[in-house]
């Protein structure tokens, strides 16, 4: 079953508008936290400003790969350009890692090799109270258009956004360590912010692998566990069905796609054979309802005693 051009139109663009969205919204925070950040000598702060960055680098691969991916299937690329979310949401992986291996750099450097002083003031709480707020609405809008659209490259961005809110909270916390330890006087808690820089390395290194696992199971066509004995137990179902020889899933970014061989008693006549296959096409389709299948029907052997 082919989904109607209009409809793939209207997937596209809201795909586009969402990613864009995200686009602006990094370059405000990145430029944000950079400036806040160097003002204050918060590391907190600067880790969260390089993460930003790299977000915005990332938000602008997944802008241009939601647009690729869109493309219909040609003669080089038969089963679409879905893929490219993937390699989208692979790199975006890449680059987290290489921020955290900065900020853990950084973070040991200020807790044991050098002193940095921070100064937590009222800027410094704005800006990562206005980052929750971005980041909470932002990753909202990419999961809803993620789920919606099956787009992988999405729930990445959405991904990323999500885990900002709980960095953003940990360097919050470690701000107000830093402000305490002015008001007490007690040395050991000014460095709470190169402690928190940490927690946010250690979230998005989590995330990070987390993306990657899943990013890796799309690129070698795994699907979910039992979903394929589901579609053949479907299938089997089907009247007219004596046996389901084949069935193969793949998905290429948002886009699905199933194999199915199945056997039939030997002298059925041709019309209801393509009966069965659609019969057979219907009943995948409950399953996964946007899923383009080619179904396949073979007589069924007889072997003489």
């Amino acid at each position: 079953m082919q989904v109607p051009a209009f409809l793939n139109s209207r997937a596209a663009d809201e795909k586009n508008r969402v990613a864009l969205i995200s686009v602006f919204a990094a370059v405000v925070l990145t430029a944000t936290k950079l400036v806040v950040g160097l003002a204050t000598g918060s590391l907190g702060i600067l880790s969260e400003a390089a993460h930003s960055g790299l977000d915005l680098i990332a938000a602008v691969i997944t802008f241009f790969a939601v647009r690729i991916s869109a493309k219909p299937a040609d003669d080089k690329h038969t089963y679409g350009h879905g893929k490219v979310e993937n390699l989208s949401a692979m790199f975006e992986t890449g680059l987290l890692l290489v921020t955290c291996i900065w900020i853990i750099y950084e973070a040991i450097q200020r807790l044991f090799f050098k002193s940095v002083h921070v100064e937590a003031n009222v800027w410094a709480f704005g800006i990562m109270l206005l980052s929750i707020v971005v980041d909470y609405n932002r990753s909202r809008a990419l999961y809803r258009a993620a789920r919606k659209y099956n787009s992988q490259a999405l729930e990445a961005d959405a991904l990323h956004f999500s885990t900002d809110i709980w960095s953003s909270g940990v360097v919050i916390l470690g701000l107000l360590l830093v402000r305490l330890s002015e008001v007490l006087n007690i040395g050991a808690l000014a460095q709470a912010d190169a402690a928190a820089a940490l927690v946010v390395a250690g979230i998005v290194i989590y995330v990070s692998l987390q993306l990657g696992r899943r990013t890796v199971a799309g690129l070698l066509d795994e699907i979910p566990a039992g979903l394929r004995n589901e579609v053949v137990h479907a299938l089997s179902k089907v009247p007219g069905v004596r046996q389901v020889r084949h069935v193969r899933l793949r998905w290429s970014g948002p886009e699905a796609f199933a194999d199915v061989i199945l056997t039939t008693q030997n002298d059925l006549p041709l019309e209801q054979a393509h009966q069965v296959a659609t019969l057979a096409e219907g009943a995948v389709h409950k399953i996964l309802p946007q899923v383009e299948v080619t179904v396949h029907v073979e007589p069924e052997l007889v072997v003489d005693s």
